[in-house]
């Protein structure tokens, strides 16, 4: 039933016909859009909600927040099939699905009666997220635009940057007026009643390869001289990840510990979404001049820098922090435009599927872990694991580019 019903998407896709590719401008906005509700409602809800349902419930704090590391994990263990069903079937379904499930899962965690049921809501939740975060949206995008679907990636990640700009204050007004059982319930409708919609409207039907949706039938396989290039770059993108998930959680309480009261601890906190939008415009202006390995390699030695600067005690606080943010920002462009790059785009959904699997897992596990080293080591402790992560990250980065077989345009 799934092939007929693939079979009848396509289109021309039976007699060979080239079908036009869906304009760029409606499709990049309409993911980039439904991009800030799936993250604000999911990734960045809890730094709003989980203090007040901690409050309300009982529930241990760090209980509560362990809802989105399962949620995390979910998503991860579904990545590999959403790329393999996005290969084969296009990302329209796959992106539809993930409306319905976000919005079942966040009814869900607004309806929770229990903490055992609080958590399942975030296991259907995380199954949205592993079908509707960038993963699934660049694997679309490469699935639709092929090897040049660069740009379209990196307008998506500009969006995509006014996730917790958009959806952290908006969580904080919805928590003022309605509290934070309907605040998930107004998630919810959004999901249903605009990203659900937008991806059904402006995502083409069935497999697209290169402007045809005709049947492309390409190896998914490593083929030789892969295999170290593929597990050098899912390293990379895992450590980038868990130093993302790391910095995100306990940025705030590291500024603390060093000094710094809330007020002005949030307000230097505020530095790194304008520094990731920030880069991701320069890398949209300019990446098309170099390859996108040197992307991740500027990525990660600002990444590098970041939480070096902050262990060694460098009076210029917000400089660090608006590094790290633009190391951030162009990290995650080349996470969805190195593959493409590295792997071609008959194999880019599969692969980005994969790669899903451990990214999510150590954006999971990672704040977990470093907040162990914050309550046992303190602040230095935990700056010192982080830069030395991230250094060991640029040099995987940068042994990356010896392995690729020829540097494309």
């Amino acid at each position: 039933m799934v092939r007929i019903l693939a079979m009848a998407d396509a289109g021309d896709g039976l007699t060979g016909t080239p079908v036009p590719l869906p304009d760029r401008r409606v499709v990049v906005s309409a993911l980039g859009v439904t991009q800030i509700f799936a993250w604000g409602s999911t990734f960045y809800l809890p730094g709003v909600l989980a203090p007040a349902i901690a409050r309300e419930t009982g529930w241990g704090y760090d209980w509560v927040v362990a809802g989105a590391s399962v949620a995390l994990l979910v998503a991860g263990l579904v990545s590999p099939r959403v790329g393999r069903f996005i290969d084969s079937h296009g990302g329209r379904p796959v992106l539809a699905i993930s409306a319905v499930l976000l919005a079942a899962g966040l009814a869900g965690i607004g309806l929770a009666p229990s903490f055992p049921w609080y958590l399942a809501a975030w296991t259907i939740a995380g199954a949205g997220m592993g079908a509707g975060l960038y993963d699934a949206a660049f694997s679309t995008l490469g699935n639709i635009y092929g090897a040049t679907a660069r740009s379209a990636i990196t307008v998506v990640t500009l969006f995509g940057g006014f996730a917790s700009t958009v959806c952290w204050p908006l969580s904080a007004y919805l928590l003022e007026y309605l509290g934070w059982r309907n605040a998930c319930f107004v998630y919810a409708a959004i999901h249903l009643a605009v990203s659900l919609p937008l991806h059904l409207l402006a995502l083409p039907r069935g497999r697209q390869k290169n402007g045809s949706t005709g049947h492309v039938t390409s190896s998914v396989h490593l083929r030789p001289g892969e295999h170290l290039p593929f597990a050098i770059l899912a390293s990379v993108l895992t450590i980038g990840a868990a130093i993302l998930s790391a910095m995100g959680t306990h940025l705030l309480p590291l500024l603390q510990a060093r000094g710094s009261d809330l007020a002005l601890a949030v307000g230097l906190g505020m530095i790194v979404g304008p520094a990731q939008v920030g880069a991701r415009v320069v890398e949209m202006l300019a990446g098309r001049h170099y390859h996108p390995v040197w992307t991740m390699v500027a990525s990660a030695t600002l990444v590098a820098i970041a939480p070096a600067m902050l262990l060694a005690n460098v009076p210029t606080v917000a400089l660090a922090i608006a590094l790290y943010g633009a190391g951030n920002g162009i990290g995650t462009v080349a996470r969805g435009t190195l593959p493409l790059a590295i792997f071609g785009a008959d194999r880019y959904a599969v692969f980005m599927g994969r790669l899903g699997l451990p990214i999510m897992i150590a954006m999971a596990l990672s704040p977990f872990l470093t907040g162990i080293a914050l309550a046992n080591g303190g602040p230095d402790w935990t700056l010192a694991i982080l830069t030395a992560l991230a250094i060991t990250n640029l040099v995987l980065a940068a042994a990356l580019r010896f392995w690729l077989p020829a540097e494309k345009p």
